[in-house]
């Protein structure tokens, strides 16, 4: 698997997304990161091309993903909706629409987003690369040690979305439960402990 640590990414945009991408490409690529991009790479030429719409791109992106090639990629449309709802009927794809730095480290940090997506209508350039290096630079648990089972909570969460298989569910109605970790009210509020009091 080509993962983040190796400085390894994979990347798609529609048209719409295309000015972003190259944006945070370049960014990337002078940091020393090894970059694939499976969509629209030159816009004159791939303007028309109707293999490289939104949610085509989002699809090859999430097989690439699904199949364990990539530990994360990043994918870019007008919205960032359509690229992120494509990429996410890949299996094992957690994906994830961000506007914001502090937004894209969170989906990295509390959700195991494994495709981050962002809107060229609602992402500027400067800020495209500033939610990159946060999305990059986070992974799950990183920065809430503070908050007792955070980690554990999370992973418990994105485990059980791995297990759901809807058509079982549609038979039973049961979702898969695989275990529990207390959590006080507390759990909302930051710098507070939470968990189980001793």
């Amino acid at each position: 698997m080509k993962t983040v640590k190796d400085k390894y990414l994979l990347v798609g945009a529609d048209t719409a997304g295309f000015p972003i991408k190259e944006a945070v490409v370049a960014h990337l690529k002078a940091q020393g990161w090894t970059i694939e991009d499976i969509g629209v790479t030159d816009y004159e030429r791939d303007k028309d091309d109707l293999n490289l719409m939104f949610h085509r791109v989002g699809l090859r992106v999430g097989a690439k993903i699904a199949s364990g090639e990539y530990e994360r990629a990043m994918v870019f449309c007008g919205t960032g909706m359509g690229i992120h709802i494509a990429a996410s009927k890949c299996p094992h794809v957690h994906a994830g629409v961000v506007e914001s730095p502090q937004a894209a480290e969170r989906a990295a940090k509390g959700n195991g987003v494994n495709v981050l997506a962002m809107g060229a209508f609602f992402v500027t350039t400067h800020m495209a690369c500033v939610i990159a290096d946060a999305y990059l630079n986070s992974w799950l648990g990183k920065g809430y040690e503070w908050w007792h089972n955070f980690y554990e909570f999370h992973k418990l969460a994105i485990d059980e979305m791995e297990a759901f298989d809807y058509d079982e569910y549609m038979k039973t109605g049961k979702l898969p439960h695989l275990g529990d970790y207390p959590l006080s009210p507390a759990g909302n509020v930051p710098g507070k402990a939470v968990g189980k009091k001793d």
